[in-house]
């Protein structure tokens, strides 16, 4: 699976994950302590390659293992 693949997954799955939990991006973006939703907006598309502690963020505050938000036996 090529990195662009990884990073669309991982964004339509927590895209997905943030909607059921009836949370907008903006909110998200201040559970975590980002200072705009515009953030979360370009890891949903895929656009930016984020960081291990906003993932953890992320986990923690929707509650979520990471295997919810990626299925690693996609990954050859």
């Amino acid at each position: 699976m090529e990195k662009k693949e990884i990073l669309k997954e991982f964004g339509r799955n927590l895209k997905a994950e943030r909607n059921r939990a009836g949370l907008s991006q903006e909110q998200l973006a201040e559970k975590i302590g980002l200072s705009y939703g515009q953030v979360i907006g370009t890891i949903e598309r895929g656009e930016t390659n984020t960081s291990l502690t906003v993932i953890v963020s992320i986990m923690n505050a929707l509650n979520l293992d990471f295997d919810k938000l990626f299925d690693r036996k996609l990954i050859k």
